[in-house]
């Protein structure tokens, strides 16, 4: 298995005969140069979306089309792409698991917001959520931009992740402090690996609160571009 950062909340998981792209953030961000956009693509199979907002979802549609691959995600947001941008969709819902190849997404709950600013004001773009992946062994929880929710503690007796990507910047998600209280509080991760920080000097810049918390946990600080082999 190998997670490729992308920058920001966007990830490669290249798990069993899937190459998964989540949340695929090219356009814009500030962490992910144009000549990497090609190789974080390549031979992508399905593209999840965690929620509406600009930072996760803008490229997803786009993406999908060029690459002729499924988008995936809550159902209302993925009925809605695929009248507006004729792309294929999976669209299911809290509790839902889809098989996308060898691998299961079973999509859970989260805590945040999910709307896009349109010339009418923001549009409701579906319910925020995040995704436990099983593949090769494993099962990774991805926790999509959240809070600490009390419903981790259900998440994980159910699904027994072993490997986390948590929000961890601050300010719109979790910060460092609360995303390793919730790893140690709820979960019994192997490896946390954290994102949605750096990408602006508004978010936490590095994990020292999350390495020096959450002893005896494998926490991988990402590089873009770099994959992280478990």
């Amino acid at each position: 298995m190998k997670i490729i950062w992308l920058g920001h909340a966007s990830f490669r998981i290249e798990i069993e005969d899937q190459v998964l792209l989540i949340d695929p953030w090219l356009e814009n961000n500030p962490m992910l140069s144009e000549d990497q956009y090609a190789p974080a693509l390549d031979g992508a199979t399905h593209v999840l979306v965690t929620h509406g907002h600009q930072d996760h979802a803008a490229d997803a549609p786009a993406i999908c089309r060029d690459k002729s691959i499924p988008c995936v995600g809550i159902f209302d947001l993925m009925q809605y792409w695929s009248a507006r941008h004729e792309i294929e969709t999976v669209g299911f819902n809290k509790g839902g698991t889809v098989a996308l190849g060898k691998v299961k997404v079973t999509m859970v709950n989260a805590t945040h917001s999910s709307a896009q600013q349109t010339a009418d004001g923001p549009r409701y773009m579906g319910h925020e959520s995040g995704y436990m992946i099983e593949g090769e062994g494993h099962t990774i929880y991805v926790s999509g931009d959240t809070d600490i929710m009390a419903d981790m503690e259900w998440m994980a007796d159910v699904h027994e992740p072993d490997i986390g990507i948590l929000c961890a910047g601050g300010h719109f998600t979790m910060d460092m402090a609360r995303a390793s209280y919730a790893a140690k509080r709820y979960f019994d991760f192997k490896t946390v690996i954290p994102c949605h920080y750096r990408t602006f000097p508004l978010l936490e810049q590095n994990a020292d609160v999350m390495h020096a918390t959450l002893t005896g946990v494998n926490v991988i600080e990402p590089e873009v571009m770099t994959p992280i082999e478990i």
